[in-house]
């Protein structure tokens, strides 16, 4: 496991996105405008960098990473924020962002755990 954190706290319009198959994760000090907009996380030590073929758990659903965004390891490790794009499509890659197999994405409430596992 190179990351693990869990929501506590989500914002009033972060579901909104579901319906463009994203999520935003943020860590508490996430910029007053945004926090409204992102499921809030714990920001935790990220061990390792993220890659193509890791897996990324969301409680125990399970996505392969098929991108990761030129930013996505400093912001996780710096800010506890990511992108998570759930589209399966690469085509227009943007630096915060990690994008995943596409595939629906689990019920995120308070509690859930968020996990990132190295694909040895």
């Amino acid at each position: 496991m190179i990351y693990a954190t869990e929501i506590q706290e989500i914002g009033l319009s972060a579901k909104e996105f579901l319906n463009e198959e994203i999520i935003v994760l943020f860590g508490f000090n996430a910029p007053p405008d945004l926090r409204p907009y992102c499921f809030l996380i714990e920001q935790n030590k990220l061990d390792d960098s993220i890659e193509v073929d890791d897996t990324l758990y969301i409680n125990d659903d399970s996505y392969k990473i098929i991108a990761v965004g030129d930013q996505v390891n400093k912001n996780l490790k710096d800010l506890g924020h990511i992108t998570i794009n759930f589209k399966g499509d690469t085509s227009n890659l943007m630096a915060g962002s990690l994008y995943v197999e596409k595939k629906a994405i689990s019920n995120i409430e308070v509690g859930t755990k968020i996990i990132i596992e190295k694909n040895n």
